[in-house]
């Protein structure tokens, strides 16, 4: 068989959503079982796999998870350089670092070389989709495009689009925005991997007009994605009130003007009020849970599992550079301690889901990516379950599968990866 990869191990897959239906009726783990890969994608699991299989190169995972790549549903590739940075909240944060380091993009080298390091890093910590904000400038969009093109990794981007309240030199205007977003989206959307995301900041950068012409654009290309800002923080929501006051809520800041729909994608989604809850209901658009970040700047606690248990689509993401760490571990890990703090205990398996399935979902991908199926492109991610000597120690008190792979959530970094595959490549 050429090209064919038969992996073995436990292989991890999903069968609904396990914050809908029972995790254990949605979510399995099948030990000592096999993955077959062929030409980049995944043709057959368990023991047809097996037995298809024979003559594939083999790839022996015993004792490791085999799981579908981590999904990365919201992120900001340039502050990749000022993760970790000290002290402040959101508009602080935003004045202080973000908006300092967005400036150095107009150099299209810089843009290449954060770029290249950005992916290299996600793909070392087990991520092989990430949808990311860039900056104003082109040149950004095309360097995050072309590094993921190279490394054939499926990602979501857009030029982020701001016209007020932001420096000199950071602010576009709303024509400029809707032309240099729609030719970029003409230019990269759907071609190999890549797809496009129409991409305002949030509403307090964003002037009325601009805001109209990205949803008259949007309304063009219903088919690209749509990311941005909701309901981060308490001072944010009072700001938003003063910029639009005849906004009945900060979401209606984004339906007045076009860009409320399914294919939005909503970071944060903190403090909503509940005709927000219902309308993102009613138009099936996806929430992403930054739980690292909303610690990190002090943000607040996202209701994972009352916003998921009612229907809501919600995927998983690190928020970098306000998230603290490039690894999805750490996200669900993050996920668990905040559904800890509001009393309920999210199930390794409901996490699991959350960073890849449950990703895909919300990024309108999971006909290609996000789970370990026939047909479904060959992105995972193996994962070692005794990493280091304080999980191997608490991964040998396991009473069973899945108190065997909580440890590596909890505990985990990029040392429990022991290996990656994107679209049936084995990074090396």
């Amino acid at each position: 068989m050429s090209n064919a990869h038969l992996l073995t191990g436990h292989v991890l897959t999903f069968s609904g959503d396990p914050f809908v239906t029972p995790w254990a009726d949605a979510v399995h783990l099948g030990e000592n079982s096999a993955v077959l890969i062929e030409d980049g994608r995944i043709t057959a699991l368990g023991d047809a796999a097996k037995a298809q299989g024979a003559h594939a190169a083999r790839h022996d995972y015993t004792g490791h998870l085999i799981c579908p790549g981590f999904i990365d549903a919201h992120a900001h590739y340039p502050q990749t350089g000022i993760i970790a940075s000290w002290g402040k909240r959101l508009i602080d944060w935003l004045n202080t670092y973000t908006f300092p380091e967005e400036m150095r993009f107009g150099d299209p080298a810089y843009a290449q070389a954060t770029a290249a390091r950005y992916l290299d890093l996600l793909l070392d910590h087990g991520t092989t989709s990430v949808a990311s904000f860039c900056t104003i400038h082109p040149s950004s969009v095309e360097a995050l495009f072309t590094a993921a093109a190279e490394r054939n990794m499926a990602v979501v981007a857009g030029k982020t689009c701001m016209d007020r309240n932001a420096p000199d030199g950071l602010r576009d205007s709303a024509q400029s925005a809707y032309d240099d977003s729609k030719a970029l989206l003409d230019r990269w959307h759907r071609r190999g991997r890549a797809h496009y995301a129409i991409t305002p900041r949030f509403s307090p950068t964003s002037t009325e007009n601009q805001m109209a012409a990205l949803g008259t654009l949007w309304a063009e290309h219903p088919d690209a994605l749509m990311q941005t800002h909701l309901s981060e923080q308490v001072d944010e929501i009072a700001w938003v009130r003063g910029l639009y006051p005849t906004a009945r809520d900060y979401l209606d800041t984004y339906e007045q003007h076009g860009l409320l729909g399914a294919r939005g994608l909503y970071g944060h989604a903190i403090h909503l009020v509940p005709r927000e809850v219902d309308r993102l209901r009613e138009v099936g658009a996806g929430l992403v849970h930054c739980p690292t970040s909303n610690t990190f700047i002090g943000s607040g606690l996202f209701d994972l599992m009352g916003l998921a248990g009612a229907g809501l689509r919600v995927g998983l993401a690190t928020d970098t550079g306000g998230g603290s760490s490039f690894s999805m571990l750490r996200s669900m890990a993050a996920a668990y301690e905040i559904a800890q703090l509001r009393g309920v205990a999210v199930h390794a398996a409901q996490l699991l889901w959350l960073a890849t399935a449950g990703a895909a979902r919300v990024l309108h991908r999971a006909d290609e990516i996000g789970q370990i199926a026939p047909g479904l492109a060959a992105d995972l991610c193996v994962l070692d379950l005794a990493s280091t000597p304080a999980i191997a120690q608490r991964h040998a008190q396991a009473e069973d599968i899945w108190d065997a792979v909580f440890p590596t959530i909890m505990m985990g970094d990029d040392r429990a990866v022991a290996d990656v595959w994107v679209a049936g490549v084995r990074r090396t």
